[in-house]
């Protein structure tokens, strides 16, 4: 809903486009610097009731939101909702793998399709809500947050049950090793995080400042911009969910490939679109592009199996940061140029998906290591 009341601030405190993209840099940026630290200690001991305590400062990040009388406290207020998404994300990834049954990739889509959901009625309230009834109805939401913290009250109370069962478990668990080579498994991590940059850069355009664009080109109403702005959000939704099973079968690669590089030709035609295809390609790059997250996260967790948390923490970090320093260097490009400018610039961003052809083919890998364990127990000897 943050990015849903830009209009509303800007209008307020008379924010230029700058302004507008640090507001998401700073939200953004206390989603993601604690991440990796957060992933790390956890992979060691696992705190499943840190995710009622990351919703915690969302709800007070929620509530000083629609208390907020200067740009300063908005900042505040964003960055305290932040905190809260970089104490959640961890954890409660490792709790969607925990729970998967093996199902990697559809449990990881069915966990973020949460967030791409909210996400995209965030407009919607934005528009027949808070637009209408000012920025204290913001504060509004507040009892959906505590429903949320009850909930992982109850999660938290599952997750330490499990662990206590394998904790007195009398199998001696193997020790977890990475299918690859260190060098192999290093270069993956960093294309990775490249495709990640391109993804999280170009859904930074669209989220922050999509409903400026469709007012400056085509004079609509607020209201209508922030339709268009469900739409795109809830097809990224949809993607979200789909990128998972398709992963689990026929490979995360094969996913990734599809998802970035695929949407070349539509974010090169975008710009020059009507507001009819405008809000058909929109609708089409959400659900394409959005369909590669789960597939990188579950294909890096594969390549670290024994650092899941921060792993986890790391590109949930990385995202938020990369969409967060993306908004405001976009903002001052906007600032400096026009809105239109940036589309197109921001059109080649899906180039970087050739840099999947650096990736590892994760199925081979694991059928290479299946055998070797099978050879292991032949034999009876360790490597």
């Amino acid at each position: 809903m943050i990015t849903a009341t830009y209009p509303l601030f800007k209008i307020i405190y008379q924010l230029n486009y700058l302004q507008i993209g640090l507001i998401t840099l700073t939200y953004q940026l206390t989603a993601s610097i604690l991440q990796p630290f957060i992933g790390h200690f956890n992979d060691f001991r696992p705190k499943p009731f840190s995710l009622p305590v990351g919703l915690g400062f969302t709800l007070v990040g929620l509530i000083l939101l629609s208390r907020s009388s200067s740009y300063h406290a908005i900042l505040l207020s964003c960055g305290l909702v932040g905190i809260g998404s970089s104490v959640f994300h961890p954890e409660s990834s490792r709790v969607a793998r925990m729970a998967s049954g093996g199902q990697h990739g559809l449990a990881q889509s069915v966990f973020q399709i949460g967030g791409n959901a909210g996400a995209a009625l965030g407009p919607l309230f934005a528009a027949f809500l808070v637009m209408p009834k000012g920025q204290r109805s913001i504060a509004w939401f507040s009892p959906a947050v505590v429903i949320a913290i009850a909930i992982l009250i109850y999660v938290g109370t599952w997750c330490r049950s499990q662990h206590r069962s394998q904790a007195r478990s009398t199998i001696k668990k193997p020790a977890i090793k990475p299918p690859l080579p260190p060098r192999k498994t290093h270069l993956a991590i960093v294309v990775l995080l490249c495709l990640i940059f391109s993804k999280y850069l170009y859904l930074s355009s669209i989220a922050s400042y999509y409903i400026f664009y469709l007012i400056s080109k085509f004079h609509v109403s607020v209201q209508n911009a922030q339709v268009h702005l469900f739409v795109f959000l809830g097809a990224a939704a949809l993607g979200t969910f789909a990128g998972g099973p398709i992963g689990d079968r026929f490979g995360r690669k094969v996913v990734i490939w599809f998802s970035i590089l695929g949407i070349l030709p539509f974010t090169l035609i975008l710009p020059h679109a009507n507001l009819f295809w405008t809000g058909i390609l929109t609708a089409i790059i959400g659900f394409v592009l959005a369909s590669a997250f789960s597939a990188i996260v579950v294909f890096a967790q594969e390549l670290l199996p024994h650092r899941v948390g921060m792993v986890s923490g790391l590109f949930f970090g990385f995202a938020f940061g990369m969409g967060g320093v993306g908004a405001a260097t976009l903002g001052k490009l906007a600032d400096l140029t026009s809105i239109n400018f940036v589309y197109q610039v921001c059109a080649f961003l899906p180039l970087f998906g050739l840099l999947t052809i650096f990736l590892p083919d994760m199925r081979k890998v694991s059928r290479s290591a299946a055998d070797a364990v099978d050879l292991e127990l032949a034999t009876g000897y360790e490597k």
